[in-house]
């Protein structure tokens, strides 16, 4: 038996689940055993992106001791575009005098 745990991150709340799973476990496994916990009612465990510490997964790769499983959420705006956004509002106030 291994262990391993699952965490999903929201804006104002993280869901870390323990898991101990058999040796040779994949990640599918591990998303069907929590699908079912309250936790994560709501979450896309079948079609939201994975990862391995922050490394994407498919999720017939296999676990291994430690391995923290990421679910990954949509991206709100991408992170280029808003750092541009950010930017231009700085340069904007600081021409104002």
């Amino acid at each position: 038996m291994i262990n391993v745990e699952i965490v999903y991150a929201q804006p104002l709340r993280t869901i870390c689940k323990p898991l101990t799973m058999r040796e040779g476990a994949l990640i599918g496994e591990a998303l069907a055993a929590v699908a079912s916990d309250e936790d994560f009612r709501g979450v896309d465990l079948a079609g939201a992106p994975v990862g391995i510490f922050g490394n994407l997964a498919s999720r017939d790769r296999p676990l291994k001791e430690g391995d923290r499983i990421e679910i990954y959420r949509p991206l709100l705006e991408e992170p280029k575009l808003a750092r541009r956004m950010r930017a231009g509002r700085k340069a904007s106030k600081r021409g104002r005098s």
